[in-house]
Order: C-alpha cells, then structure tokens, then sequence
C-alpha cells in the first residue's frame, strides 16, 4: 500500500550529512563522474583513433578526429536547457534513469562504430544523454539536502568535476594500452547498469508536476543556437584566428540565435530558460563569477597536461598523474569550504581560493623546458588545487540557496549552460594564445618545418641541403661539428626550452583572466542571508515522496 505524504517543515531536515542523503549523493555522483570522465578520457584515444579509422592508407586529420570530442560536447550543452521541462514532467527519478540508459546505450553503440562518422554520430547521442545528468543531478541534491547542508553536498558533487581531468587521461591511457580504443567506451556499460540499480533502489519515487507547456519556440532558438556558437568558437584553434569566415560564419548565426531568445524569453509565462531568476542578485553575481572563473581555469587547465606531453615528453598516462596533485589538493579544501559556506557567507570564503588560483597561474608563467616537477610544478599545482576546491562548489551554493524550490531546477540549467559556454570560450581562447604563440616562435616553427622536411631522409648531402633552409636550426648542428646525434640532441633541448616559455606566457594570460573573476566575486553576499529554498508560492516545497 503506498501513501503520500509531503514534508514542507525545516525540520524534515537534519543539520548533520546522514546516510539517506548520502545515499541519494551516490547515485548523483556516479552519474556525473560517467558524464564529466567521458569528455577527458576521449581525448587521449585522438591518436589512435586516426590510426583506427585511417582512410587510403593515410591517418585521418586531427580536425577530423576532434569531432569525437566536439560533437560530444555539443549535444551536451545542446540537451541541458530540457532540464527544467523534463524534470517537471517525468519526474526527477523516472528522468534520471531514462538519461542514464541513453549515455550508456551510446556508449555501446560508440565502441561498435565502424567509421569515424559512425562514432561522431554515436557521440552525439551518448551526449544527449550525459547533458542531463549533472543539472538533473544538482536538483536531486538541492531537494535532497535542504538549505542548511547545500555547501557540503555541493562540495560532494564538486568531486566528479576533479576527477574527470584527472582520471580521464590516466584511465583513457591505461585501457587503449592494457585492451583496446573500444574500452574507453564500454566501460560504461557495467557503470551504467550499476547506476541504473542504484538509481532505482536510492532515489525517492517523486510525482511528476507537469504544471508548464513546453517552449518549442524557444528550443527551436536557443538549442541550435547555442550549437552553432559553440561549434565557431571551437573551430577556432584549428583556424588559428578569431575572424576567419568559418569562426565568424558559425559563431555570429549562433549569436544571433541567442541573442534572438533571450529578447524572446521574456514573453512566454514559462520560457525555457527563465532569465526572470537574474532579478535575484545572488545569482546574477554567482551566474557572472562562474563564467569568468571557468573560462580562465578551465581554459588554463586545458595547458598543464598539454605542457607535460608536448614540452617534456611525458606519454598520457604519466601526464595524468603529474596532474593528479591539483586534484588531491582540490579534495582537502573542498569538504572544508562547503562546510563553512552552510555557515558562513560565500564572499568571505571564495575570495582565497580566487588568490590561491591567481598565484598558482602565475608561478606557472615562469616554467620553460627543464623546470623541476617535485621542486616547483606538482606544489604550484597543488596550490591550484586548494584554490579550486575553495572555489567552485560555494560559487554555485551562493547561486542555488536563495531560489525557491520551484525555481532550482531552472536555476542550476541556467549555471550549467554559462560553465559549458565559458570552459568552450576559455579553451579556444588558450589554443589560440598558445597555437599563437608557438607558431610565432621562429626556433620552434624551424624546428617543426625542419623536422617534417627531413622526415624519412638519411643522406647526409641531403640533409645539408635541407639544413640551409633553416638557418636556426642549423646553427645548432654547426656548434657540434656536423654532429648529428649531438646537433640533433642540442636542438630538442633548447626546442623544449623555447616551447616552454611560450607555455610560460599562455600561463600569464591565464592569470590575468583569473584575476578577472575577483571583480563579480567582491559583490558575492558577504552576510549570512536567509535561504528560500523552503518556499514556493506554487509548488510543493518538496517532491511528494511515494512509500
């Protein structure tokens, strides 16, 4: 026999973390660590996915392969204004789980492709379905939690967001080494069926409250819009400009789109994304800092492994682990400052982990080719880390505690669609810095031209006469005598040294792009405010639970 009931007393809500919530962060963060993992551990298998899937005996264009990724990402952000409709329809739980089916069922199909285009296409609908899962998953935990324990399980769901750059290049490295490419795939097969039963077994059966019409006016704007602004600006790393014709094309149609909705957005009662919640300062201040902090750190941590394998020659696997240290130091200041922001306000907390980032992006624009790893990268790194952990989850606590129960699940897609926006804003303006940067280095683009002229010849006239061409590099082959091995040894050490100061420089613009974040980060409440998390003039505070 099943009865209902609702719980709209604060007092349905402990003070302390017990295991009912606990048990539902389970199953939230298993999803978001199969959502968030699988756009790192894709990347390490580029290479060999060029191989795999290489035509006419010749490997597939990097810009090609990269698709795997963008694709990926774009049926993310695509999928993510759904979730506020969705939720109100299906219900979280029933939502949950049909999402979880849907990233796993891709997966499967992903690992069966037989062509690149097969596995771009698998991919989109592997995001369709991860896109729901982490705002779908911050509403579970806001109805879960209550307003007085939203810092320390936000900080809870800030663990799948470290573990994905950090396990996903370590992960994606070991199974392409230890199996196959297909691996990286089918491994969420046995995740997604175990997410499926825990789902089914931990979360709360919630009645469905479809009390809103879908806006199909507004998705047939907003979601194609943002699609084709974020396919510019990722395209923009391999055009090496911001105002080539594609970029320009691509990006100006899908601004327009957007500008176009958000003008729209305030005509309907209930639009898709409800700009109205910007009258809410909190999240206006909390929406703004997020941007301009994702963007620089998610764009500055995109160089970090980058720098390891490029510049020091490190394979994925190892990269990953060197950059394991951010994430260790991420975990110790997480659970801490989610605890304090339940206690105190945000703006007196999130303002150190600002200064530890900018000092972390800062110690970094100082490494080249042969900077220590135990005596300078890994504590600059973990520094980083206990800034990030400080950070980030109290930035999104700010932004959902003073919505209305009603109000969160709009609340969270709205800070969900400004990250995914800001980290492919942020990404794209690092590549083009350090693309940049490398191109206009006259000793590394000498080295790589000379490098690929040279590839496959051994005779050594040969070889002089390609040398003239590039004066640079043969002035290194000069100094040893026409030694090659020693001439050759000579030139990749001062290469290294040389790409690693432009990695320096890409570094400093980081930091100023953090530094940036202190702006809307000094008018973040810097008094302890009443929640409305409780309220709701016209939904249940809670979801109905069914027994």
């Amino acid at each position: 026999m099943s009865t209902a009931t609702t719980h709209p007393a604060p007092t349905d809500y402990p003070d302390k973390i017990d295991g009912a919530v606990l048990k539902i962060a389970g199953v939230v963060v298993l999803g978001a660590i199969m959502s968030i993992l699988d756009i790192t551990v894709v990347n390490v298998a580029l290479p060999t996915l060029q191989h795999t899937f290489a035509e006419g005996g010749e490997d597939l264009a990097y810009s090609t392969v990269a698709w795997t990724v963008t694709a990926y990402t774009l049926a993310l952000a695509a999928v993510i204004p759904l979730t506020g409709w969705a939720a109100d329809r299906f219900g979280t739980k029933r939502l949950y789980m049909m999402a979880v089916a849907f990233f796993t069922l891709g997966s499967v199909l992903c690992a069966s492709a037989g062509s690149i285009n097969q596995l771009i296409l698998y991919r989109v609908l592997q995001g369709l379905g991860g896109g729901l899962l982490m705002p779908l998953g911050m509403t579970i935990m806001t109805r879960a939690a209550g307003p007085n324990r939203m810092g320390r399980l936000m900080a809870i769901l800030g663990v799948p967001m470290l573990l994905g750059p950090i396990l996903g290049p370590i992960l994606g490295g070991y199974l392409i080494d230890a199996a196959s490419w297909h691996w990286i795939f089918l491994i969420n097969l046995p995740l997604g069926l175990i997410a499926l039963a825990y789902a089914a077994w931990a979360l709360p059966k919630d009645r469905p409250v479809p009390s809103e019409s879908f806006d199909f006016l507004g998705m047939l704007m907003m979601s194609p819009g943002l699609a084709m602004f974020l396919y510019g600006i990722s395209s923009i790393p391999g055009e090496g400009t911001f105002f080539s014709a594609k970029v320009m094309g691509w990006g100006s149609a899908g601004l327009a789109l957007l500008v176009a909705f958000v003008i729209y957005s305030f005509k309907p009662e209930h639009p898709l994304l409800d700009f109205r919640l910007f009258k809410n300062k909190n999240l206006t201040v909390a929406v703004i800092t997020m941007f301009i902090f994702a963007a620089a750190f998610f764009g500055g941590l995109l160089l970090v492994p980058t720098y390891f394998q490029n510049v020091r020659h490190e394979d994925a696997l190892h990269a990953g682990l060197l950059v394991a240290p951010q994430g260790i130091g991420a975990m110790l200041t997480m659970p801490i400052a989610g605890a304090l922001a339940d206690k105190m306000p945000v703006g007196r907390i999130v303002p150190f982990g600002l200064v530890a980032i900018i000092s972390g992006m800062f110690l970094l624009s100082r490494v080249d080719g042969t900077t220590s790893y135990w005596g300078y990268i890994i504590p600059v790194l973990f520094l980083m880390g206990l800034g990030m952990g400080a950070t980030m989850m109290p930035i999104m606590t700010s932004a959902i505690k003073t919505l209305t129960a009603h109000q969160v699940a709009r609340g969270s897609t709205l800070i969900n669609i400004a990250q995914q926006i800001a980290s492919s804003v942020g990404v794209a303006i690092m590549s083009v810095v350090l693309t940049n940067g490398l191109t206009n280095d006259k000793l590394v683009s000498q080295a790589g031209a000379f490098a690929e002229a040279s590839k496959g010849v051994t005779d050594p006239a040969k070889l002089q006469t390609i040398l003239a061409q590039f004066p640079l590099v043969g002035e290194y082959f000069a100094k040893a005598g026409g030694d090659m091995a020693a001439g050759g040894a000579a030139l990749s050490s001062a290469v290294a040294d040389a790409m690693g100061k432009v990695f320096g420089h890409s570094f400093l613009v980081a930091a100023f792009l953090v530094l940036l974040t202190l702006i809307p980060a000094w008018f973040l409440p810097r008094k302890q405010e009443e929640s409305h998390l409780l309220d709701d003039e016209d939904a249940p505070a809670t979801p109905i639970l069914m027994h």
